[in-house]
């Protein structure tokens, strides 16, 4: 039986480096390509060669999250891993919703990636154990208090220009990186700006930051 091939994408050389350490050690996994940005990222995960991509959640250009959305449009067939440093409800239901079969806390990854991905490549879903008890103490305290958990109010198109925005991209860098024109992505500023109710960039940077798209 062939190993699996896998795309390993984290902006941090280092840790990629001890992932593929990991998962080379077992005879059944193979990383056949690595990645430094999230759109990199999606530009070697649609390579027939590869069978699954792990993303690290926060990466330059586009999120793991963002980049996960894409594959998945693109090679419905690729399975795809989340790596996240962040126990966090609303991380793991925006990627499973962009079409990843798991979601790895790096705390433990050296426990749990490697049965990770044999579980998604077997087609079931991998999720941490503390991550269901975590969803349910969240989701009994929210039903307590009477909340509810709001949806994102932007479309993943609008989510990708704000995070290059605050990434410190021009509209003619946003537009190039995206293939759209200059006054499309003007035009989705300008929607965003409406929506959220914000001035600026400085706004939409420090949106970005709560919501996980850039580090601080």
């Amino acid at each position: 039986m062939s190993a699996t091939r896998i795309l390993l994408a984290d902006d941090h050389a280092v840790v990629r480096h001890g992932l593929r350490l990991v998962l080379e050690a077992e005879h059944d996994l193979a990383v056949v390509a690595e990645a430094g940005d999230g759109l990199q990222a999606v530009e070697l995960g649609t390579r027939a060669d590869v069978d699954l991509a792990v993303l690290d959640v926060t990466m330059p250009r586009l999120t793991g999250i963002q980049a996960a959305r894409e594959l998945s449009r693109r090679r419905p067939e690729l399975r795809i891993l989340i790596l996240s440093m962040h126990d966090n409800e609303r991380y793991l239901f925006e990627a499973l919703r962009a079409g990843a079969s798991g979601y790895v806390l790096k705390s433990v990854v050296d426990r749990d990636l490697v049965e990770a991905c044999r579980a998604v490549m077997r087609g079931e879903p991998f999720l941490y154990p503390a991550a269901v008890s975590a969803l349910m103490r969240d989701w009994l305290r929210r039903a307590r208090d009477g909340e509810e958990v709001p949806d994102n109010p932007l479309t993943p198109r609008e989510s990708e220009i704000v995070k290059l925005v605050a990434e410190g991209n021009t509209s003619r860098e946003i537009a190039e990186l995206l293939v759209i024109s200059e006054k499309t992505v003007d035009r989705h500023r300008a929607n965003i700006l409406e929506k959220l109710g914000m001035r600026d960039r400085v706004d939409l940077t420090r949106y970005a930051i709560r919501c996980g798209l850039v580090e601080p």
